[in-house]
């Protein structure tokens, strides 16, 4: 992480409102020219900083994130298929609240979606 990259990350991704709050990693103060407030939490390192109750949700989501990828995906080309994977478990997550219509969502995409050759599906593995 750089400071330049973390400023430009937070520019197009943060409201200006919002209130962050991050580990301490120097790059994360960048945040403060373009959130309203930035808090940094200096954990350190160990099971103390990985049980802070600051960062608990984030811990959760990171050890589900893990489990999820691994328990399900633990038999296929993990390197190849990576960024796959996270979009599966992004697409579930952001849609969590409202679960009964990620199947009906994913049947209007499949049914409306205009059919692709396979060349042009296989572009976006080597576009990273």
């Amino acid at each position: 992480f750089t400071s330049a990259a973390v400023a430009d990350w937070a520019n197009e991704s943060l409201a200006a409102e919002t209130e962050a709050v991050s580990d301490g990693l120097p790059a994360f103060r960048a945040l403060r020219a373009e959130v309203a407030s930035h808090l940094a939490i200096v954990t350190g390192s160990g099971r103390a900083s990985a049980t802070h109750p600051e960062f608990r949700w984030v811990n959760i989501l990171l050890g589900n994130l893990k489990n999820a990828i691994t328990g399900t995906y633990h038999a296929f080309k993990f390197a190849k298929y990576a960024s796959r994977y996270l979009a599966d478990f992004q697409y579930r997550f952001n849609r969590r609240y409202d679960l009964r219509s990620i199947l009906p969502r994913l049947i209007h995409a499949a049914a409306t979606t205009t059919p692709w050759a396979e060349d042009w599906l296989r572009l976006a593995e080597f576009q990273a």
